[in-house]
């Protein structure tokens, strides 16, 4: 996938320089470019962690930079949105825990702070699996590039004749390597899967995420919209070694969704998420140095964007 955002609970790594919320109760742990990592003490780190806050920040970021300002509303919109799916994913694990205990007197004691509510979600941590699980089942973004030199997508053979945001014959799983951070993923076969995580995981990890897109996909369709493309990250849960959907799952910054009714029409760039601000950074920045400030315009439709989506999805 191109751009993606990628800050699931994982090896335990140092807190970047990012801005967070100090948030009582909690220690700051981790940030990643649009999400930032929140353990209970005494655990020092993700590693001796049994549970994480994961708080979705309104950062945006473009070509491997965060930039100024952010999306208002942007983390609680994904992080709705990411919930909402994981309700209608029942059926397959994930890292999602109770986000609230019962205290003395049968009393409810709220887990989130009041200062992340709406834009956080408490997780068991996992031994994450360093592979970025991408499903696409329509031509876009790379793979058209690609298929435009060698008819194939991560060395995966399609059919001559096909156009930029054309659907696949079949959905196509085509994994990548998730990178030390300040490094790029990398695709990778999946016989280097196999070499990663062994045979067994490598299938299951396959075989879930074209199933978790199969469904999903007919999901969107019934709303007018397409998911054009997805990426799910997965980890084995530390107690019972099952593999686990982590991360967020199926959002705007993780999944390439478009508007039936446009791509019909031959539109096909009409996506819901930030690529508003990428054609804005591209006529308007040399990729060099420190990129400009987003004009309100461009904040704005963007945040519009995401906000349809939801709605779109949800009918909420």
């Amino acid at each position: 996938m191109e751009d993606v955002n990628s800050d699931a609970p994982g090896p335990a790594a140092p807190a970047s320089p990012a801005a967070h919320s100090a948030l009582p109760g909690w220690s700051h742990v981790y940030s990643g470019k649009v999400r930032d990592l929140y353990v209970e003490p005494p655990a020092s780190g993700l590693d001796d962690a049994q549970r994480v806050l994961v708080v979705a920040s309104d950062r945006v970021s473009a070509f491997d930079h965060v930039l100024e300002p952010g999306i208002p509303g942007k983390g609680e919109l994904l992080t709705t949105l990411s919930l909402w799916w994981f309700d209608r994913l029942g059926e397959v694990p994930n890292h999602l825990v109770p986000d609230h205990e019962l205290g003395a007197g049968e009393t409810v004691r709220e887990l989130i702070p009041d200062a992340v509510a709406g834009r956080s979600m408490l997780v068991k941590t996992l031994d994450m699996f360093p592979v970025e699980c991408v499903v696409r089942g329509y031509l876009a973004g790379s793979g058209w590039l690609e298929y435009q030199r060698s008819r194939s997508v991560c060395g995966i053979p399609l059919p001559d004749g096909l156009a930029n945001g054309d659907r696949l014959p079949e959905p196509i799983y085509t994994p990548a390597w998730k990178a030390p951070q300040g490094e790029h993923d990398e695709n990778i076969s999946y016989e280097r899967t196999v070499e990663l995580v062994g045979p067994d995981v490598a299938a299951e990890l396959r075989e879930l995420s074209l199933s978790i897109y199969a469904r999903a996909a007919a999901v969107a369709e019934t709303r007018g919209v397409i998911l054009a493309d997805t990426k799910f990250e997965f980890g084995a849960d530390r107690s019972t070694g099952l593999v686990t959907l982590a991360d967020e799952v199926l959002t705007s910054d993780s999944s390439r969704y478009w508007d039936a009714a446009a791509w019909d029409s031959g539109d096909r760039t009409n996506s819901f998420d930030k690529q508003i601000v990428r054609n804005w950074l591209l006529a308007n920045w040399d990729q060099q140095g420190t990129p400009p400030a987003l004009p309100p315009e461009i904040v704005e439709r963007t945040a519009a964007r995401y906000r349809e989506l939801l709605e779109r999805l949800t009918g909420g």
